[in-house]
């Protein structure tokens, strides 16, 4: 292939140099205290809208970078710092692709910005999407959004699982406006600021990525003006009379942000596992056992060239999704998918034997390593599940509706 290279262009490069030096000096300290409290890290986060890490600029710019490289870049150096820290602060750009993939250009110049705020004055996003009986699968959503006389729509349910829900300023939720039509029936809404009757449920406690606030957002008749519609009400018409006509007409909210996200996601895991193979080897080169370093034994040598190995694989997959995605490339064999699911196994794995190369010492907070195991964990179940993953690939590549 003529011309063809993995070198990362010089803007790239430079970006990247820029967040890992954020990561290293700023996240990383502040892993293990927000991970302790369970926390929104507000101070993190306005320390990184002060440089103009969290800003609409910041995902924009590098959102339409031609290669496509530059936000999984900058998303494995974030989570390479912390993770938890690291959804806060990339957590509010879901509900920013989620505008953009849906949104009429108005309503990306008038609520982009809101998402994020200023420096001075920083807000949260929030995309809602799963509820308690509708996770993995999107078309049993049953949060109904009923359009009224007047031309407001009326919007009735439960979300859960929603980072930043109900602390964020604006939230974009996914609900059936026509439940028959399932997934097709769907449609999403801009939930401006302080809009009555939306409120925060249950906050988790969870078992990884503490620092990221993740909570259910209760509707309660929520009503919200035509203009909340993303995309307008003349597009979700023809899309509806489309599906009652039995003719395909698009992916729903749901599914069509998520296809967007996942080779972010996929560098999100990338980050994690990179950080804890460093760690393992670094230990293993300090380390002494028998007179002689732990590394010597081939043993562990032997782990962490596994390790390093598929650090670097599922960087390569997430590589090519997202350069596929930025150029307009079909994820015909589900490349999108190939990433997300590799790439959070592997954290899951490398994070595992990070601790089993430290021993006893790996599974106590005295390192980072059992943090790290816990924050990678999500990685197989949010945004899709890693069986959802291998679904999505297997219809792709057998080209048959697999159950």
């Amino acid at each position: 292939m003529s011309g063809f290279s993995l070198d990362l262009s010089d803007d790239v490069v430079n970006v990247r140099d820029w967040v890992r030096v954020f990561a290293r000096d700023v996240i990383r300290p502040a892993g293990a205290e927000w991970d302790e409290r369970e926390q929104t890290p507000w101070p993190v986060i306005q320390e990184a809208a002060k440089i103009g890490l969290y800003s609409l600029d910041f995902f924009a710019t590098q959102w339409f970078e031609p290669s496509g490289l530059a936000l999984p870049v900058a998303f494995e150096e974030i989570f390479w710092g912390d993770a938890g820290i690291g959804l806060s602060i990339v957590g509010t750009g879901l509900a920013a692709a989620a505008l953009s993939a849906g949104g009429t250009q108005e309503q990306m110049g008038e609520w982009l910005p809101q998402l994020f705020g200023t420096a001075d004055d920083v807000k949260l996003g929030a995309f809602c999407a799963s509820e308690p009986d509708a996770g993995s699968d999107v078309g049993a959503i049953r949060t109904r959004a009923v359009r009224q006389p007047s031309g407001d729509w009326l919007l009735s349910g439960v979300k859960t699982w929603a980072t930043n829900g109900g602390i964020a300023d604006v939230h974009i939720v996914v609900a059936s406006v026509d439940p028959d039509l399932g997934t097709r029936g769907q449609a999403g809404f801009i939930v401006p600021p302080g809009t009555p009757g939306l409120s925060m449920g249950q906050k988790f406690r969870k078992h990884g990525i503490r620092a990221s606030h993740t909570a259910e957002v209760i509707l309660d008749d929520v009503r919200l003006p035509a203009s909340c519609l993303l995309g307008g009400a003349e597009k979700l018409e023809a899309r509806l009379a489309g599906a009652r006509e039995g003719r395909r007409s698009g992916e729903q909210a749901a599914m069509r942000t998520f296809e967007t996200t996942r080779p972010s996601v996929a560098a999100m895991a990338v980050g994690i596992a990179r950080a804890a193979y460093e760690y393992a080897r670094d230990y293993a080169g300090e380390r002494e056992q028998f007179g002689r370093r732990i590394g010597e034994n081939q043993a562990v040598a032997f782990l962490l060239a596994e390790m390093a190995t598929r650090v670097d694989a599922a960087r390569l997959l997430t590589w090519r999704a997202a350069w596929m995605a930025r150029n307009g490339r079909p994820f015909e064999r589900a490349e999108g998918s190939m990433s997300k699911l590799v790439a959070g196994e592997n954290a899951v794995w490398v994070s595992e034997q990070a601790i089993q190369i430290l021993g006893g010492a790996g599974y106590t907070r005295e390192h980072p390593v059992e943090r790290f195991h816990r924050d990678a964990k999500i990685f197989t179940i949010f945004e899709g599940t890693s069986e959802i993953q291998r679904l999505i690939i297997g219809r792709a590549v057998t080209g048959l509706p697999v159950r």
